[in-house]
């Protein structure tokens, strides 16, 4: 067993139902990471099973938590209006996730950020964030105004840049529609 790995056991063994109780478990608010698979050899038609034996069996990974209670490792969409604010917001995740400076009252687990800022250009990021943040700089939070397409090669850049910067814990992508952008209604920003 792999010693990074954090066992999970079973708070309740199985008994026949009582209909005078019910069963709870406690989770302790610990969130994991499904990605992770017991059975990795289904193919197409055929559901991917495991028995209790097995679930119980495998250890699995907690989730990383970026903010602790209130942001964790996984793919995330922010949506709003135009012009409400989401860069904005973005750039002060970033830059707290970067200094490791705690979010409100939320403890922060530092670690480099990406932010692809790709409906910008360097000088006005540069006066946006010294305007938000003054002249605090930050060897630690990197970005980008151009990428490649999702269809093109942004998962290469992605995995170049993540080599490059083991520990990154945030990359923003700021926004879809630059990464997604195909002809055709099938692949519409406003439906995604």
């Amino acid at each position: 067993m792999n010693p990074q790995k954090e066992k999970v056991i079973a708070l309740h063994k199985s008994a026949p139902p009582d209909k005078s109780k019910s069963l709870s478990l406690n989770t302790n608010n610990i969130l994991y990471d499904n990605s992770q698979s017991i059975n990795s050899k289904s193919s197409p038609g055929k559901l991917n099973t495991v028995s209790l034996t097995e679930l119980y069996d495998t250890a699995y990974t907690p989730k990383t938590q970026i903010i602790e209670g209130l942001l964790y490792s996984g793919v995330y969409l922010f949506a709003g209006a135009p012009k409400v604010g989401k860069s904005f917001f973005m750039a002060q995740l970033g830059f707290h996730v970067s200094g490791g400076l705690p979010l409100w009252e939320y403890k922060v687990n530092m670690g480099p950020v990406l932010y692809l800022a790709l409906e910008d250009d360097f000088a006005r990021l540069q006066k946006r964030l010294s305007r938000m943040f003054g002249m605090e700089s930050d060897n630690k939070f990197f970005f980008a105004t151009e990428a490649k397409r999702l269809i093109d090669g942004l998962d290469g850049q992605l995995d170049t840049f993540l080599k490059e910067q083991a520990e990154t814990k945030l990359i923003i992508i700021d926004t879809l529609q630059k990464v997604r952008e195909l002809s055709g209604d099938r692949y519409s920003y406003s439906n995604d």
